[in-house]
């Protein structure tokens, strides 16, 4: 028996573990592929996120009743990806990423504008979205699909695949024009690559061209975001036009000091002072009326969700089901960290909405996909020998 687990293992099959007497019996959980501990997380997440929305919205409650079918759907959507098994995202990873592409081509046509700028498709009477938001997790799973075929780490020539792979929807994305959204697909996908094994020579080369980049960034970048890049190293040098949304989101903050003036009592918010207060500002609401206690509350469970997330992460073991597994939540990390440190004034506006809690349905529908493939890569994860 035991040469025979060593042939096995020197052909390159993985060894069963010893089968006891008595076969454990699934939990639900198990059988629907779902961690009860991480829906609990992204539920408490949700509610918490409607609760805040109440009050952002000047507390129309259809607002809220809205956003919460839009969760149902997100959820929905959870559970019928987790029972997906892994090789049906790698196989349909080229199909994605064509049907995002030609998503974005579409939006470039014949795309409905709103504020200014080209981002949504709209079939009439049925449903108005973003392509963008799907791009987020299509692209870096084409990333990975594509380094699932490499010799790791990858060398330079397909690292620079992977560049094209990923600068093509980041371009139409950022053309619309949707410079926030364009750098969140771009970091989702550099994650994969950066989790494929870089060495520390080539990040710090491509961290020097990007740093060379910057200046023909600037140069293509539009005059509204040049201005917020200019608003965010001095606010005030236009308080009442492009500095006007960091300072009322910083004295809303600072107004709510150590516990808040209390649900609904917020003065910058209710007064509508605070701009875009139900979607990429939502934060603000809850640091004034529930003041730095709140404000830790929602981080640390924050925190807990990323924790777990990491968890289910670790127990991947195939490349292409690390580097997926790995890049969904270090990017919801990021989409966390941008919103807060946009608010909050340590980085540029970007518009970047806070996940799950912020007002929007194409945003909650993605990011509850992207915990679906998480827990279905947990789900069938595969036992490797000791």
């Amino acid at each position: 028996m035991a040469l025979d687990k060593l042939m096995r293992a020197l052909r390159g099959h993985p060894v069963r573990p010893p089968q006891s007497g008595i076969k454990r019996r699934k939990s639900i959980w198990e059988r629907i592929h779902i961690d009860p501990w991480l829906v609990g997380l992204l539920m408490l997440l949700m509610v918490a996120g409607l609760f805040v929305l109440y009050s952002a919205s000047g507390q129309r409650i259809e607002s809220v009743i809205a956003q919460g079918m839009r969760f149902g759907l997100a959820l929905g959507v959870m559970l019928f990806v987790a029972q997906l098994s892994p090789s049906t995202f790698l196989r349909w990873a080229p199909l994605a990423y064509g049907l995002g592409m030609a998503m974005l081509l579409a939006v470039e046509i014949a795309g409905d504008i709103g504020m200014g700028a080209k981002r949504w498709l709209e079939i009439p009477g049925v449903i108005r979205f973003q392509p963008s938001e799907m791009m987020k997790l299509a692209t870096p799973i084409m990333v990975a699909a594509y380094l699932n075929r490499c010799q790791l780490p990858p060398r330079l020539r397909d690292i620079a695949v992977c560049g094209a792979i990923i600068g093509a929807p980041v371009v139409l994305i950022a053309i619309q024009p949707d410079l926030g959204t364009s750098l969140l697909v771009a970091s989702a996908a550099a994650i994969v690559v950066l989790l494929a094994g870089l060495s520390w020579r080539l990040i710090g080369s491509l961290a020097v061209l990007a740093g060379a980049a910057l200046p023909l960034l600037w140069m293509n970048m539009h005059n509204y975001q040049r201005q917020r890049v200019l608003t965010f190293l001095n606010p005030e040098s236009d308080p009442l036009g492009s500095g006007w949304n960091i300072i009322q989101s910083t004295t809303a903050i600072g107004s709510g000091g150590l516990w808040g003036k209390g649900w609904l009592e917020g003065t910058q918010s209710q007064l509508e002072f605070l701009p875009e207060r139900h979607t990429d500002f939502i934060i603000a609401v809850l640091g004034e009326e529930f003041g730095l206690v709140g404000m830790l509350a929602l981080l640390t469970l924050y925190i807990v969700i990323v924790g777990r997330g990491l968890w289910l992460a670790t127990s991947a073991q195939e490349t292409f089901s690390r580097l997926v597994a790995g890049c969904i939540i270090l990017t919801f990390f990021i989409y966390v960290f941008v919103n807060v440190g946009m608010v909050s004034g340590i980085l540029p506006v970007v518009g970047v909405p806070l996940p799950l809690v912020s007002y929007g349905g194409t945003s909650s529908v993605t990011l509850m996909a992207g915990f679906g493939i998480l827990m279905s890569l947990h789900a069938h994860r595969r036992l490797l020998p000791r």
